[in-house]
């Protein structure tokens, strides 16, 4: 099985923490060379620092706001100049919860512009190279929504299930030139995201914490929440020449929960 990673080279939004840090720990270790991308440069070089590194391997940062689409297009092609980006992990932090009903257009709109649209504006500064080596892996880190609408995530939801059927659309397009596209569905994992919506659902039902998480970790087969690592190592498989036949698909990471096949 090779999964060997030496000599490519990766983008990975959102590394500051979570589950991108994680996923640029993971290729690092295939032997990738990594790009971190966010938007504090001290976070970002902190990381770059500790990455694994075999002999020749080289990590770098991108310090941008993937609201600035601009800004976006303009330092993601640079870089792609300098050196083709051959892996690409879509990867940012979720819209805030409550009903969709509630939800004011711009809520939608700057959930879009965050996600969809920066993910296409990624996709478009990176493809000529990716066409040019005829490998490319785009694997975006979206949520089991787009299987089951989570409660009180509706905007999140929304944008989510977009993001899939992109996603989808994208690997029919781009699979005859080498590239595959695919869509990690984290479950409950322990990031920042998911102490959010644990303060979020304490403080809409006057439960604690403590009830909050045990009430979710009761729809767990697994009966625990999900280490960043465990969605990486996923993520990795995705980027490797193994996965190469691996397009267009989502794959849940989250110890059962998902019901739907």
């Amino acid at each position: 099985m090779d999964l060997d990673l030496s000599g490519r080279h990766a983008l990975v939004c959102g590394a500051s923490q979570g589950i991108g840090r994680a996923a640029a720990f993971a290729l690092a270790e295939h032997g990738a060379d990594v790009t971190v991308l966010a938007r504090s440069r001290e976070l970002l070089d902190a990381l770059a620092a500790t990455l694994p590194r075999r002999d020749g391997q080289h990590h770098d940062v991108l310090v941008v706001d993937l609201r600035d689409r601009a800004a976006v297009r303009e330092r993601v092609a640079a870089l792609a100049a300098a050196r083709p980006v051959a892996i690409l992990v879509n990867n940012t932090g979720g819209p805030p919860g409550g009903p969709a009903f509630k939800a004011g257009e711009q809520e939608f709109l700057d959930a879009f512009s965050a996600h969809l649209l920066a993910a296409q504006a990624l996709v478009q500064s990176l493809l000529p190279g990716m066409r040019a080596a005829r490998y490319g892996r785009i694997v975006n880190v979206i949520s089991t929504s787009v299987k089951e609408p989570i409660r009180n995530l509706g905007v999140s939801n929304t944008v989510r299930g977009a993001m899939a059927s992109w996603a989808k659309t994208l690997a029919a397009e781009l699979g005859p030139d080498g590239i595959t596209v695919n869509n990690v569905l984290p479950g409950y994992t322990k990031t920042q995201r998911l102490e959010q919506i644990l303060a979020d659902r304490s403080a809409a039902t006057g439960k604690s914490r403590e009830e909050v998480a045990a009430a979710m970790l009761a729809t767990v087969p697994a009966g625990r929440f999900a280490e960043p690592e465990e969605i990486a190592s996923v993520i990795a498989f995705l980027a490797t020449p193994a996965a190469s036949y691996v397009n267009g698909i989502n794959v849940p990471v989250d110890g059962g929960r998902t019901l739907s096949l």
